[in-house]
């Protein structure tokens, strides 16, 4: 008989499988290699190893060392996969074919939520919304003066910007550019850079949306982007495209052809454009510093508080109600 008992799997009364890891001994964002891609596969678990299993056979994936797993079509998880993969911190995004959609994800790695409601308080006012707005603009202009323009100056110079990009990229790879063409319903429509950058854009989406929700933030509380569900992740995700999916995607479309699987070697070539981890460490430090000054070396932070309007935040775990002892005075009384 299987059961869990907290830390350990048993069967038939011993203990099996690996122990429970606390969240201190899990690498850090910044340390695990950026994500897989998976379709038409079983995913299982041995010990603490993710198990892919297709036609061609089964390989083992160390859990703790990724920071995202993209589910595509034709994939079978089980229940004791999602644990591993919860305990660990990686996040668990389902996706359409290739990639190119998103429909669920999994939980955060911390157990923090003072991002999240910085970020709601930032997103709630008109005035600090429009100074992380700027603020995020600003980031894509490290050598020019842009303090003293507006929003709207500011979008006209961001887009001026990436028309720029994709010209530069064009005479460089030799690749025609006549715009962007993107149809969500119909991937291969498209031509071939167009194909390349909706997959490549669909690669760093998922890692930008593992970081927002793996520190604990709300991907669709965003500051440029908003009224989708994934605003905070586009917002993120713009700051990098100039700079890793876009030489990608035209490096992909001046090497291959419309025969060929465009999505699968632009993931592909994605995965080592950023094998590193170094996004994920960027985009961790980029988003803190975008919703808090100061941040504390401690990023678990793993407290449960109540609110109250008057006293601020009280201890949690404890009866209140009407007694003798009083804390402060106010009539909030501790049962012990």
């Amino acid at each position: 008989m299987w059961y869990d008992d907290g830390d350990y799997v048993m069967v038939n009364g011993r203990h099996t499988g690996a122990k429970r890891p606390e969240l201190q001994e899990l690498p850090q964002m910044k340390e695990r290699i950026s994500f897989l891609y998976l379709e038409h596969a079983i995913i299982n678990r041995m010990d603490s190893a993710i198990t892919v299993t297709d036609d061609r056979g089964t390989v083992h994936v160390p859990s703790a060392a990724l920071g995202v797993i993209l589910l595509g079509p034709g994939t079978k998880i089980t229940h004791r996969v999602v644990e591993l993969i919860g305990d660990t911190g990686a996040s668990i995004l389902w996706v359409g074919e290739r990639g190119v959609r998103y429909y669920a994800h999994g939980k955060p790695l911390t157990h923090s939520s003072r991002l999240l409601i910085a970020q709601a308080n930032l997103v709630s006012n008109v005035r600090s919304r429009a100074a992380v707005a700027r603020r995020m603009y600003t980031m894509r202009f490290p050598n020019e003066e842009v303090s003293l323009m507006s929003l709207q100056q500011l979008r006209g110079r961001e887009g001026a910007r990436v028309r720029a990009v994709y010209r530069n990229f064009s005479k460089t790879t030799g690749v025609p550019w006549h715009g962007r063409e993107y149809n969500p319903d119909d991937f291969d429509s498209s031509s071939i850079v167009n194909k390349a950058l909706s997959a490549a854009h669909a690669c760093l989406y998922g890692v930008c949306h593992s970081v927002i929700v793996a520190i604990g933030c709300s991907p669709g509380l965003g500051f440029i982007h908003s009224g989708h569900e994934r605003s905070f992740v586009y917002d993120i995700a713009d700051l990098y495209k100039a700079e890793v999916t876009i030489p990608v995607a035209f490096e992909v479309a001046s090497q291959y052809s419309d025969e060929d699987d465009i999505g699968r070697i632009t993931r592909r070539a994605v995965r080592d454009a950023i094998s590193d981890g170094k996004i994920f460490s960027r985009a961790a430090k980029d988003i803190r510093n975008l919703l808090m000054d100061e941040m504390e070396e401690d990023a678990t932070w793993d407290v449960v508080e109540l609110w109250d309007d008057k006293n601020g935040f009280l201890k949690s775990g404890v009866s209140y109600g009407d007694s003798d002892d009083e804390l402060t005075g106010d009539g909030y009384g501790e049962i012990l």
